[in-house]
């Protein structure tokens, strides 16, 4: 059973309605109930039977449900009536008037849904979430437009969050010209809401994008220009310093590398409490010692490289909890112990990441799985090494 099936069969246990089904009113409840089944606004609709756009209406909360639609959504998502009931509710609080959108509860919902659609995307890859990222970011800029004052601006910033992982998980899935594409839509809609910051995190996009692409010199000219930036927060500054420093070590020079692991040090210590970063990912889940661990990888020094990988994997919560960056690190391990030639102990660790790796099917984790081949196949390796490297060779090409 794949994730995503694993989640709606977990919604439909159960009895009653606040239990079986997550917060919000009907339109939130349907958009989260979507999301989970990786279901996207045309799929859903004729799943229910129903028009795209009645379900876009009902998750922007423009309008409430009839009760045969409510039925129809109720039997398309396998609720057992709980829709139904809840679509009852919002009928006896009556419709909002037509043409103009609260924003409160949309932001409130939707923030809800994305941070379920992010756990989701951590730990199955693309393929389940972005269906749903698309449609309501759709559903967002729609209803942007019919709100006003502050309650523009709040939906306006919602979109570009959602633009922006939108990017993120077209980076996943090995698309960096939709990446930067989403990446470029959610600076406008950022703007729209009066926040530039995301100008500034769209610069660390592009360094990770050059990265992987192989382009060192792009790589870090764009995360001093993401440094630099007027609207950058410490936030951003450290975001932007581990891409400098993975990029200078991916050149070799490991005393710009050192500088730029320091600067991430000093503004990831600034992220303190509980401030929630705006872009990227949460710098608290940045284990200093792994990203140093992966620049000594990067620097080809194996050795210190595969201890300090060893030291901090076994501590917890030493490595996020997340399938992605469980499998990027065990990966990264296996490639120093294989430089070092300690080809069994790494062939161990890929054997059982590689079922991980096929699930979540990242293009960023299959780059580092061609790392990890690259490096065992200057290895002497036994017959079933060799079958295990071929394997993975095949899987990183994707």
């Amino acid at each position: 059973m794949d994730p995503a099936e694993s989640a709606a069969r977990t919604v439909s246990a159960g009895r009653s309605t606040s239990t079986r089904l997550p917060p919000g009113d009907f339109g939130v409840v349907l958009a989260t109930l979507r999301a989970r089944r990786g279901w996207s606004v045309r799929e859903f609709a004729r799943r229910a039977n129903v028009s795209e756009g009645q379900i876009c209406n009902l998750e922007s909360g423009v309008r409430n449900p009839t009760p045969a639609v409510a039925a129809a959504c109720d039997a398309a998502l396998g609720t057992g009536g709980e829709l139904v009931e809840l679509a009852g509710a919002a009928g006896r609080r009556g419709a909002r008037a037509e043409g103009v959108v609260e924003a409160g509860p949309v932001v409130a919902g939707y923030e809800r849904v994305l941070g379920e659609l992010k756990d989701i995307g951590r730990s199955t890859g693309p393929r389940f979430v972005t269906a749903s990222m698309k449609s309501i970011t759709r559903i967002l800029t729609d209803a942007g437009p019919h709100a006003v004052g502050e309650q523009r601006a709040e939906i306006w910033l919602l979109a570009s969050r959602f633009a922006e992982y939108t990017g993120w998980m077209a980076q996943e899935a090995g698309n960096p010209a939709e990446a930067l594409r989403w990446t470029s839509l959610a600076v406008r809609w950022g703007a729209h809401g009066g926040d530039e910051t995301v100008a500034a995190y769209a610069l660390v996009r592009k360094a990770f994008i050059a990265q992987h692409r192989g382009d060192t010199h792009a790589a870090i000219g764009f995360a001093d220009q993401a440094a630099e930036h007027p609207a950058a927060n410490p936030v951003i500054r450290a975001h932007a310093a581990r891409r400098a420093a993975q990029g200078h070590a991916r050149r070799g020079d490991a005393e710009a590398c050192r500088e730029a692991l320091e600067r991430f040090r000093s503004h990831a210590a600034e992220v303190t409490g509980d401030r929630t970063p705006h872009w990227g990912p949460r710098v608290e889940n940045g284990n200093p010692r792994l990203i140093e661990a992966s620049c000594m990888l990067s620097l080809r020094r194996f050795e210190p490289a595969a201890d300090l990988f060893a030291a901090e994997r076994r501590r917890r919560p030493a490595v996020p909890a997340d399938s992605n960056s469980q499998a990027r690190f065990a990966v990264r391990q296996a490639t120093a112990l294989a430089g070092v030639g300690r080809l069994d102990d790494a062939c161990q660790i890929v054997e059982t990441t590689l079922p991980v790796i096929k699930r979540i099917d990242s293009a960023t984790v299959r780059a580092e799985l061609s790392c990890f081949v690259e490096q065992a196949r200057t290895r002497r390796s036994s017959p079933g090494q060799l079958a295990l490297i071929d394997a993975s060779a095949a899987l990183a090409i994707g």
